[in-house]
């Protein structure tokens, strides 16, 4: 790839869009000429990057001649349709949605986990769901020193994973719930001010949701690990941003909580936080707005044999997408 690349951001108003942006200056990513692109009815909008206000353009069939690099966060029928044309341009893409996942010939990449595989891209590469990347932020260390068997497991995740507008719904129905108004609502099927719903995504033939099936599947996929099994539950909560997993691993080797603290404060982009006795533990109030996962409240689960509970937290605009699709980039700048 250029060293310099042109870089185009695809659904650049969108919550995750603008991440991408800030996370582009914040790292200093070697962009030399940034194409934000989006709908017709952002067209003619600006977004700041590095002091300058950069206009919004309409995504079209000819959007990406002379692009290097495109991140995609648009939704899934935006990059079934586009991804293909801007790699035929010679673009590389960065997905962050669910099109390509699954695509065997799809590199699906946590660059803190397998890296390696971007040797494989024909042009797409494909950012993981933001409740699988943050787990296995955590379950990935373990995984290689232990060998991880299957996990239970329950999200606790923020309305920003909807998007901007489950954003203001949440501030619209606090507002109104103070003010003693009437609640209403339009992203979620029920109030999510002060309530917690057990649906993200749609519902499948065998109970789970389609989210909570990304566990296994994406992580069979990232780890390397055919046979890894995930038994999860999604929540959405009235969080504005980062989600939050509580995991119970089972794994083929006898685990202790020492050797796991030992191994999980080596890993890459993940922070330990862990001392119950004084009320440390990860929390999104304080992942929100960080780069690195943090895990903690780790104890042998007493329920699984060589079992160990932990609650991990990020910020899922940040490692759970934006960041993510930032540092793939960055590693294609190594090859």
């Amino acid at each position: 790839m250029n060293p310099n690349p042109h870089v185009a951001v695809v659904g650049a108003t969108g919550a995750v869009g603008l991440e991408m942006i800030k996370t582009l200056e914040r790292r200093r990513f070697p962009v030399d000429r940034l194409t934000l692109l989006a709908s017709a009815r952002s067209a003619g909008k600006t977004l700041p990057f590095r002091g300058l206000e950069v206009p919004v353009q309409e995504l079209t069939r000819d959007s990406f001649k002379g692009v290097d690099l495109a991140l995609f966060s648009a939704g899934g029928s935006i990059s079934k349709q586009f991804a293909p044309l801007a790699a035929r341009e010679g673009c590389v893409v960065v997905d962050n949605s669910s099109a390509f996942r699954m695509d065997p010939e799809v590199p699906l990449v946590v660059p803190e986990i397998n890296a390696a595989d971007l040797r494989q891209h024909r042009g797409i590469i494909a950012n993981p769901n933001c409740t699988t990347a943050i787990t296995l932020m955590a379950l990935y260390p373990l995984h290689v020193a232990f060998g991880c068997k299957r996990i239970f497991a329950s999200s606790y995740q923020a309305v920003s994973g909807t998007g901007a507008r489950a954003i203001a719904e949440l501030e619209r129905q606090v507002r109104q719930i103070v003010n003693g108004e009437p609640v209403t609502r339009e992203v979620y099927p029920h109030q999510i001010a002060f309530n917690v719903l057990p649906h993200v995504d749609t519902f499948l033939p065998n109970g789970y949701t389609r989210e909570e099936m990304k566990m296994e599947n994406e992580g069979r996929k990232i780890m390397h690990h055919p046979t890894f099994r995930a038994s999860v539950t999604c929540v959405r909560v009235p969080v504005y941003r980062a989600h939050s997993v509580a995991v119970s691993a089972e794994f083929e080797r006898p685990v202790s909580v020492e050797a796991a603290l030992e191994v999980l404060r080596q890993a890459p982009g993940l922070d330990v936080i862990d001392d119950p006795a004084r009320c440390e533990y990860p929390l999104p109030l304080s992942q929100a707005g960080k780069d690195n996962c943090a895990v903690g409240r780790l104890r042998r689960d007493c329920a699984l044999d060589n079992g160990l509970c932990f609650w991990v937290s990020g910020d899922q605009l940040l490692k759970g997408a934006a960041l993510n699709a930032v540092q793939i980039a960055e590693e294609l700048l190594k090859l």
